[in-house]
This record gives structure tokens, sequence and C-alpha cells, in this order.
């Protein structure tokens, strides 16, 4: 592996984190490439292309009024020079406005990362609940 392009996409979903907490949706698709391939946890089977994933975002965005919940966990990152890895468990949800409790729960990430133009670009991503297999539920109550 390479540690200095592990430390880079580091950096990239750290200066990320800050765009989704403030529902900035052109700073959460700025760093993805115009032909990214996403398969999201809600709504379609998959996204394919900036313009179609940018909608989406937009889409939950408004779906989630309020304080957003956004944390990543157990962040791991496998990286070459070229092509890169990360995987992490994702608290996100609204946060209480009234001292209720948080509306979150955990979901699953990985991303695909690709040097284009020298530039780090994702090129991947994946979100997903656990589901029951006999009730079809999703698991939104697990925790790590």
């Amino acid at each position: 592996m390479n540690s200095a392009a592990e430390n880079e996409i580091r950096q990239l979903i750290e200066q990320w984190l800050p765009a989704v907490r403030a529902r900035d949706v052109e700073a959460i698709t700025a760093p993805y490439a115009e032909n990214i391939r996403a398969f999201d946890a809600i709504q379609q089977l998959q996204f394919q292309g900036k313009a179609a994933y940018r909608a989406h975002w937009q889409a939950c965005m408004d779906h989630c009024p309020g304080e957003m919940i956004f944390e990543i966990e157990q962040l791991q990152i496998h990286a070459t020079p070229e092509l890169a890895l990360a995987h992490w468990l994702n608290r996100c949800g609204q946060a209480s406005s009234e001292g209720g409790e948080d509306q979150g729960c955990y979901m699953r990430a990985t991303v695909g990362y690709q040097r284009i133009d020298g530039q780090w670009k994702v090129i991947h991503e994946h979100w997903s609940a656990p589901f029951d297999m006999e009730s079809g539920a999703a698991l939104f109550s697990l925790k790590p």
C-alpha cells in the first residue's frame, strides 16, 4: 500500500465531511468523477453520472431538514498511487431540535477513488444498510 496516497484520501474525506454537514451539495459532489457510478441505499438501484447523483444528494438533503448528523467511524483506507478504496461505518441522520433523541442510524459506506489528471476523484460510492432476510426490514438500530 501507499501511505502518501492513503493520507491524501484521508484528507479528501476530512475535507468532504464539513460539506455534507453543511448540506452543500456542490461541495459534496466536487470530488466526484463525471462518470461516477453510485449504489446508494435509497430510491434507485444505481446512479450513473455526477449530475444524477448530485440530484439524489439534493433530494436527500431536502428530505432531512435540520441539524445534520454525519460521523465516520472505523475508517479504513487502502491505496496505490492511482487507485484507492475507503470503507467505514457512517452514523447519519438528523439531530433532535427539541431535546429528544437524535434520529440517526448507522450505514455502511464503500468509496472507490481514482487519480484522474493528478486529482483524486470518486469513481464509485456504495451506501447500504443491513436487513433482516425474513421480514425484509432494514436494521437501522444496529450499532458497531
